[in-house]
């Protein structure tokens, strides 16, 4: 099963639910739709419309982010994993790397998690490596470092998901060459296997993915789908990624 997965960031309002009635008559008429999942992560204020008008279809709705607390809290603005499940989401982000850049620390990743899977979320974690790190070649110790101070074996792994977003491919339209992300997706799957022993959670790529890029992407068997971020605002970018990936 592949995942296309958009993440829409600081984008939509109400109206705008109208992309998503597009991509999901797109999947019903679709002949590979049995082969791939529709995750979208819209901001929290259409968490709760989106959810309900999509509960009987194929388009799964998930958070972009969820608080380091459970349940209820004091904190201002704060959003618990208990309140993004009852109002229908199915899955979260955690980790994205604007989060970690805005001060997520590993020690409140790991409590997002948690409270996560606590609360019946499917957790899409993400990792990735910045410009500096990858130019003094240390790439495998970031990601390594990142996934084994948040993931643990008590994580029920057919609940997370991990995508891997190098930073500085994040907008900026570069791409890793083939032959670096299969290296990368291998390696990640390595340590993965050797958190939950034997079989790895899927692993999927984020940045600068579009129609384009994707056909590159498809000759790479270990990535096991896409986080989307810029091109899942339209309805025809984001299918055409799909269209393109099994073309």
């Amino acid at each position: 099963m592949k995942y296309f997965i958009g993440n829409w960031k600081m984008f939509g309002v109400p109206k705008s639910i109208n992309i998503l009635k597009k991509i999901n008559f797109f999947h019903l008429k679709d002949r590979n739709r049995n082969k791939y999942k529709i995750i979208i992560t819209p901001p929290y204020t259409l968490l709760e419309t989106f959810s309900k008008y999509f509960k009987n279809k194929k388009i799964l709705v998930g958070s972009q982010n969820c608080y380091q607390k459970d349940h209820f809290s004091s904190n201002t603005a704060a959003v618990s994993a208990y309140m993004i499940k009852s109002v229908g989401a199915k899955y979260t982000l955690v980790g994205h790397s604007d989060n970690r850049s805005e001060g997520d620390t590993n020690e409140m990743l790991k409590n997002k998690v948690i409270f996560a899977l606590k609360n019946n979320l499917k957790v899409i974690f993400c990792i990735g490596e910045n410009k500096i790190e990858k130019r003094s070649k240390k790439t495998f110790s970031v990601l390594k470092n990142q996934i084994i101070k948040v993931l643990e074996k008590k994580f029920n792994k057919d609940n997370i998901i991990v995508a891997y977003e190098p930073i500085w491919s994040i907008g900026t339209g570069k791409i890793p060459t083939k032959n670096e992300l299969k290296k990368t997706i291998l390696r990640i799957k390595k340590i993965l296997k050797q958190i939950y022993k034997k079989k790895s959670p899927a692993v999927l790529y984020g940045g600068s993915v579009d129609g384009n890029s994707v056909k590159i992407f498809k000759d790479i068997r270990e990535i096991d789908g896409f986080l989307i971020g810029g091109a899942s605002k339209s309805s025809k970018k984001f299918i055409d990624i799909i269209k393109n990936y099994y073309r």
